[in-house]
């Protein structure tokens, strides 16, 4: 008896061993693969600050980078929209599609083209609505729509509508300037207002933005449009390479007018050979499934042509001049 349970002990000891060994191996193999993921980690994560241009201007004004707030402030946008990937991407792709739309605008009431990006700085180009109530690519609140011109109620809100806010916030940009005279400053106040602006100017004694002590959001606003205007100029150069193809194209449309009421738009929309959803897409300022049109204006709708859904047929037709770089030149795809 003794004898067999020391042979049945020699199978338990080995398993022992073995099983020790294999443990002792597998701990070995986990340590040498942290380490190895380690070694990786540290050989091939880069992430390098962005460098700021040698001279920059906004609307004809050349920004003082000599001054070591104004280089820190400017260098904390361009990180903060340089690596904040997916929302600047989608800023870049969409400006391909609304810029064509904005630039004339501006260009026909005497802004600076550089205004573009302030839509950029205030919505990202999307019908966004704010904690406030403001709304559209140019965050009007109700109130200042009405006054500068846009309509607003049940049925019909053109804050939503892109052309028109955009000459609507032409006109209060034009009133700012002529008040403030120079164009940072007139960004800041769409941001601000022009109330604290003006009594910021006249307590510091100084109608240079880049001079003035004012709020921690209206202090990285024109920053921040800055910031979007240098990585739209030259996305390539922030890390950037978007491709034709990858861009949103503009939508193809007839307008059709409407000068009497529409009390069934989703059978308006199958009258004129498109859906409701798109009738929707196209005129986002028509805000309920009918228009009454009490007073009998003429509303021009966007109807999309034909070929609005061939998306290959819309990238083909795109103006290749309007593309940010050009991608041979990217290396190592």
């Amino acid at each position: 008896m003794m004898r067999k349970g020391k042979y049945f002990l020699v199978p338990a000891v080995i398993t022992l061993i073995v099983t020790g060994a294999l443990l002792v191996t597998l701990a070995w193999k986990k340590q040498r693969n942290d380490e190895k993921y380690r070694a990786a980690f540290h050989e091939k994560y880069r992430i390098f600050t962005v460098e700021l241009p040698d001279q920059i201007s906004f609307a004809g004004e050349e920004i003082p980078l000599d001054i070591y707030y104004i280089r820190e402030n400017l260098d904390r946008e361009l990180l903060v929209n340089t690596y904040w990937h997916s929302a600047t991407i989608l800023v870049l792709k969409r400006s391909f599609r609304w810029f064509p739309v904005i630039e004339p605008i501006l260009a026909d009431s005497g802004i600076p083209d550089d205004f573009k990006y302030l839509a950029l700085a205030e919505s990202g180009l999307t019908n966004a609505v704010s904690p406030r109530g403001a709304v559209g690519f140019w965050q009007f609140l109700e109130g200042t729509a009405r006054e500068y011109g846009l309509e607003v109620n049940d049925e019909v809100d053109e804050r939503y509508h892109v052309e028109k806010s955009t000459r609507a916030a032409c006109s209060y940009l034009l009133e700012s300037f002529r008040e403030f005279e120079r164009w940072p400053l007139v960004a800041a106040s769409y941001n601000a207002g022009r109330k604290r602006i003006r009594e910021s100017v006249d307590r510091q004694s100084s109608h240079d933005y880049f001079e003035l002590f004012l709020n921690e959001e209206t202090s990285r606003y024109v920053f921040r449009i800055i910031a979007l205007k240098l990585i739209c100029e030259n996305p390539a150069r922030f890390g950037f390479y978007l491709r034709g193809k990858d861009l949103y194209p503009p939508l193809p449309y007839i307008i059709r007018e409407i000068a009497g009421p529409v009390p069934d738009l989703v059978a308006f929309a199958r009258e004129n050979g498109t859906t409701y959803k798109l009738l929707k897409d196209m005129n986002p300022w028509l805000r309920s499934d009918k228009l009454r049109n009490p007073g009998g204006k003429t509303y021009p709708l966007k109807i999309a042509s034909g070929f609005a859904l061939d998306y290959d047929r819309l990238i083909r037709d795109m103006d290749d001049s309007r593309i940010y770089h050009d991608t041979a030149s990217v290396s190592n795809w």
